[in-house]
This record gives C-alpha cells, structure tokens and sequence, in this order.
C-alpha cells in the first residue's frame, strides 16, 4: 500500500512537472517566427491552450503573463500534493 501511494505521488509530481515544461516551450515558442503554426507548436497547443486559457486575463499591454501565473499555480499543486503525500504517509505509519 506504501508503495503505490509513493508511487502515485511521483507519478503526479512527474506529470505536473511535464506540464509546467510544456508552458515553458509554447511560451518560447511566441519568440520563433511561426513557432504555433509549425506541427510542433500545434501539438503543445492543443495541450496547453485550455489550461492557459483561464490565465489571460493577466497581461500588461501587449505583454501577456498567464503563463508565469500558470506555472505558479502548478508549482503550489505540487507543494500541496507534496503535503498530501506527507499526511498520507504519516496516516499509514500510525
């Protein structure tokens, strides 16, 4: 039982690492010229763009920051599912 919840929490905290990576290159891919339009930038699009979406009300001007608020945001998931994991751990060892 230990096991799979450790094993649960890594795959998660995997996955939401992933994710923050996959913003960090469609945000660079705003830098290329046709960055989006190449199959590439498609492809993370389709993956990122709905999760980006609830971000864009943030922006300065012409410069949009959901991004950054986005991988705030996934990095505070990852604390709390670190706290998660903690209680659970320590729930199954008393």
């Amino acid at each position: 039982m230990i096991q799979f919840v450790l094993l649960l929490f890594k795959v998660l905290n995997w996955a939401v690492s992933a994710y923050i990576l996959l913003i960090v290159v469609y945000a660079l891919l705003s830098w290329l010229p046709g960055g989006y339009q190449s199959k590439f930038g498609q492809i993370i699009g389709r993956l990122v763009e709905p999760f980006l979406h609830y971000f864009d009300f943030v922006s300065v001007g012409p410069l949009g920051f959901g991004p950054v608020v986005a991988i705030i945001v996934l990095t505070l998931v990852q604390y709390g599912l670190s706290g998660l994991e903690s209680m659970i751990l320590r729930l199954l060892f008393t």
